[in-house]
């Protein structure tokens, strides 16, 4: 049998005893290290076992920078590096540890600790006896103990957390609270005390109600100067409520946390892989969807709102992430499509993106990338946004109309309780700083007069607090003249007068684009897009918040008459005005009052008709009808044919001296005779000129 011999003079060499000794001391956490001391002071005696090793006490060094951390691997172990780089440097013969444990928790760092003794020839001992790392059965028992090291700490572990959810699932596992929470004398969890704690956190969960999205509440607490309570984790407990400004994650974790709901939770985050940064493993905590959380009891505590609406509170702050093909619509933005967010394609039922065109980029066009995402097909459909939106818009104020009085007075009474809201926020502010100082003020007054260097302290302190109450006094008077409590009568018709008028609102250029969206959306749920399903049109459905339904369909623009919306239509129209003798201007006139529009979305002008005559062979109805042109019209005027026989030359020669400017004629419109004017004198003096043209070309030939 095989056995390990413990005497030193057997492994350890005049080599090693030239080289230094290292020391190394560590304890998990600080509490090990303040209530197990002496755990501590047995690991600072391993300096006696490395002088009886041989080892001069002057060249043995104590490495106790990791007092206080963990050596599982997720925590920068300055000491446990330090001793590395000595190994590494050819300095250290003797490793001494109390155990394997002390040295690593983790198979990542023991085993790097071991294959630079192995290559240095560094000897490791601990309590009990020696271990040479290059000899194979030390380095098996060296492999084992970092192993069980291992295994222990994640026993130790299972155990600990096996026994945590066991009493967290009966709701008796203290957790920390947020700081609209407190735990009373008996440790049941109620809601803080501070009066003004309460109201500013029911007031972010108001606002949040009203607006709809976090970085909403947030701006309006900046807007008015209304700092959050915070607890914070860190340092010695209990925690007090701090005072810090609104930011939107502080927002967020008040919308976000089930404890202001009054729910006790276990389990809302959990460690899930990581990363390894500077030599450290850096675990990656994620967090749980509400299904999966471990222990989630309902009504266990106050709260300051239910359930029900923490749920939707969630599903509002998921929707308001904008992410398309999630089909989440999120918040309105600034752009200029009213219908952002909320269009639903109406061939694949998908939700549609939107995307700006035009030379400017300021035309917006609702797109459903789908096919071309998913298949690298082409784009299902894209709807240009303007003319729908211009449609809603008329829906919705047409919608609104009989509850315009209604939606007035509740605007008004909006306003007041906004300002009583505020006012109560400043009353709470105004009474915490009225306290502070008067507080200062008995500091000082406790304080003995011969002790000046404290007194001096807290009479600093103190006109410090004077001069922060009378800065709120002062921001309060400026607020009350810039916020009247009370609205006036005068004010509250001309609101009412504002309230009823809502197209006026609607399109007012203090109006922003994100507000009128915000407006929609308390009407309209989704509105459904298809421009593909007839001809020359866009068909939607818009699904109001209600739960009704309504369809709807407007004329879309088009590139050709090929696809206008009711060809067969226009062109018999354009056929009856023709034939009742109207000119093309007129004709593109009719068809403009009768709501005829050109296939671009423009109006009809007689050009337009004319080109639809042309392509149609519609030939235009001439001022006689079918009957051949007469030589002289009924208004005195001469026809092309009157004209020649009046000069004797050819109808083309007419149309030459028309061309010359000799004599003037118009048309009605393209396709209609020409009436000429002809003087007798011009008739004349042309017949003379004709005349000598023709004896000059006689004599010359």
């Amino acid at each position: 049998m095989l056995r390990a011999s413990n005497r030193p003079d057997e492994c350890v060499t005049a080599a090693h005893r030239g080289k230094l000794a290292y020391i190394y001391v560590r304890q998990s956490s600080v509490n090990q290290v303040r209530h197990h001391q002496e755990s501590t002071e047995l690991q600072y005696r391993l300096v006696d076992r490395a002088v009886a090793l041989g080892w001069p006490h002057e060249r043995v060094q104590v490495i106790d920078e990791d007092l206080g951390k963990s050596g599982a691997g997720t925590v920068d172990r300055v000491g446990f590096k330090k001793l590395i780089a000595e190994i590494g440097l050819g300095n250290a013969g003797l490793v001494i540890s109390l155990d394997a444990s002390r040295l690593a928790r983790n198979n990542r760092d023991w085993h790097q600790l071991l294959d630079l003794c192995s290559l240095f020839g560094v000897i490791i001992a601990d309590g009990e006896r020696l271990y040479d790392p290059c000899a194979y059965h030390d380095r098996l028992l060296l492999g084992l103990s970092g192993i069980m090291s291992e295994a222990e700490l994640h026993q130790i572990k299972q155990r600990l957390h096996q026994g945590e959810r066991q009493k967290a699932a009966r709701g008796e596992l203290r957790l920390p609270v947020p700081a609209g929470l407190a735990h009373d004398r008996s440790g049941e969890i109620i809601l803080n005390p501070d009066e003004q704690v309460q109201a500013r956190l029911g007031l972010v969960f108001a606002k949040f109600r009203e607006l709809h999205s976090a970085r909403a509440v947030m701006r309006y607490l900046r807007k008015n100067d209304l700092p959050l309570p915070v607890r914070p984790v860190l340092g010695p407990a209990p925690h007090d409520v701090v005072w810090r400004q609104a930011d939107s994650p502080r927002v967020l974790s008040i919308l976000q946390n089930p404890a202001y709901a009054g729910a006790y939770v276990y389990g809302r985050r959990r460690v899930d892989g990581g990363r390894i940064s500077h030599g450290v493993y850096r675990p990656k905590t994620t967090k749980v969807p509400i299904a999966d959380w471990e222990v989630c009891l309902q009504a266990a505590h106050p709260g300051y709102i239910g359930w029900e609406e923490f749920m939707e509170n969630q599903r509002r702050l998921a929707n308001n992430i904008n992410r398309y093909e999630a089909g989440h619509s999120g918040v309105p933005r600034k752009g200029a499509a009213l219908l952002q967010g909320i269009t639903v394609c109406g061939r694949c039922g998908r939700r549609m993106s939107l995307r700006y065109s035009g030379p400017a980029g300021d035309y917006p066009v609702y797109t459903c990338r789908a096919d071309r995402h998913h298949e690298g097909g082409p784009l299902c459909q894209e709807v240009r946004a303007l003319p729908v939106d211009a449609h809603v818009e008329s829906i919705l104020l047409e919608a609104l109309r009989p509850d315009k009085i209604a939606i007035a007075i509740a605007a008004l009474g909006q306003i007041e309780e906004e300002t009583r809201q505020l006012e109560r926020q400043w009353a709470l502010r105004r009474e915490r700083a009225r306290y502070e100082a008067e507080r200062a003020r008995r500091q000082y007054d406790a304080v003995e007069p011969e002790n000046r260097l404290v007194a001096r302290s807290l009479e600093r302190v103190w006109e410090e607090k004077l001069r922060a109450a009378e800065a709120i006094e002062q921001d309060y008077e400026r607020w009350r003249q810039d916020e009247p409590l009370v609205l006036n009568e005068p004010d509250r018709e001309a609101l009412q007068r504002l309230g009823e008028d809502l197209p006026g609102i609607w399109h007012s250029p203090a109006t922003t684009a994100a507000e009128r969206k915000g407006i929609l959306r308390l009407i309209i749920d989704e509105v459904i897009l298809d421009q593909k399903r007839f001809r020359g049109q866009v068909w939607f459905k818009i699904l109001w918040q209600t739960g009704a339904t309504s369809e709807h369909s407007l004329q879309r623009r088009v590139h050709t008459y090929g696809d206008y919306i009711d060809l067969e239509r226009l062109r018999r129209r354009v056929i009856e005005l023709n034939a009742a003798g109207k000119m093309d201007k007129e004709i593109a006139a009719t068809l403009n009052a009768e709501g005829f529009v050109a296939a671009r979305g423009c109006p009809f002008k007689g050009e337009n008709v004319w080109l639809l005559r042309t392509r149609w062979g519609i030939p235009t109805v001439k001022i006689n009808g079918t009957s051949a042109n007469p030589d002289r019209w009924p208004d005195g005027s001469y026809s092309v044919q009157g004209a020649a026989a009046a000069l004797g030359v050819t109808p083309q020669t007419v149309f030459d001296y028309l061309a010359r400017g000799w004599f003037e004629g118009h048309q009605l419109t393209k396709g209609q005779p020409w009436q000429i004017e002809l003087s007798d004198d011009q008739i004349n003096t042309l017949r003379a000129r004709i005349a000598r043209n023709r004896r000059s070309r006689k004599e010359v030939s």
